[in-house]
């Protein structure tokens, strides 16, 4: 692993359009379940679609209950190694975007900017209203279901939901193509704790190959990629990237 780990720091410092792509892979290590496993809240809950949200209001009790039980584990967590390393390559000014499957918020923790940052599936730390789309904090909708709203409306009358990507509800247009851009520009593409498996987020790594990047998979397991990535390491993702950051700095 220790050659791999120096080839990648090789590539890194000869960079210039460099893309990390992160999933769930990486926060679980800040104690964020991956909830599409085995125990994760999709295991306890039935998802609600989008479209039952906008025309029911039990499910969007339920929608909502299924929220506050997600806030056990994100109100407890921090960026962890992994996140710290990502952010250390945007200080040493390598780091071109992160594009991320996570709704956790996390990497702007971490002190990556927002303008760096590319959530395909929204931020649940954002709260907007389905009908004049303004938005709020967390802790803003959270006083409204402390007060007895179980599923927060807007003063338009419109429905507050958290601004993420619910089943059923299309992808964000603007993140998605910009996205797709910079993966097909990138020099060298960088996947962490993501299986690659849902789509259109999925696509970002073969844009990137397809194009001439560099592709580096850290993951635990198995990829639908691992078998055309240039290096595939199969381990944590804190570790392996604070001795790919380490391993960088000795070559600048």
């Amino acid at each position: 692993m220790e050659e791999k780990i120096k080839k990648v720091a090789q590539k890194i410092a000869s960079s210039k359009k460099l893309i990390v792509f992160t999933g769930a892979g990486i926060s679980t290590e800040s104690g964020i379940p991956d909830y599409r496993s085995q125990g994760g809240i999709w295991d306890k809950f039935r998802p609600v679609y989008f479209d039952e949200f906008m025309t029911d209001k039990k499910a969007r009790i339920r929608y909502w209950e299924q929220r506050l039980d997600m806030e056990k584990s994100l109100c407890v967590s921090s960026p962890n190694k992994g996140h710290r390393a990502i952010a250390r390559l945007h200080d040493l000014d390598f780091l071109r975007a992160v594009i991320t499957q996570n709704i956790d918020g996390l990497h702007q923790s971490s002190g990556i900017p927002e303008d760096k940052i590319i959530e395909l599936h929204g931020n649940t730390r954002r709260v907007r209203c389905m009908s004049c789309k303004k938005v709020i904090g967390w802790d803003e909708a959270q006083q409204l279901i402390d007060q007895g709203e179980p599923a927060p409306e807007c003063n338009c009358g419109g429905y507050y939901k958290p601004d993420t990507i619910s089943f059923g509800q299309a992808m964000p247009v603007k993140e998605t193509e910009k996205a797709a851009k910079l993966s097909a520009q990138s020099d060298v593409f960088i996947v962490v704790g993501s299986t690659l498996v849902v789509q259109p987020a999925a696509l970002m790594p073969e844009y990137a190959k397809n194009a001439g990047a560099y592709l580096v998979i850290v993951n635990l397991s198995e990829t639908p990629y691992d078998g055309m990535c240039d290096v595939l390491i199969q381990d944590k993702a804190g570790p392996v990237l604070e001795r790919m950051i380490a391993e960088l700095q000795t070559l600048l």
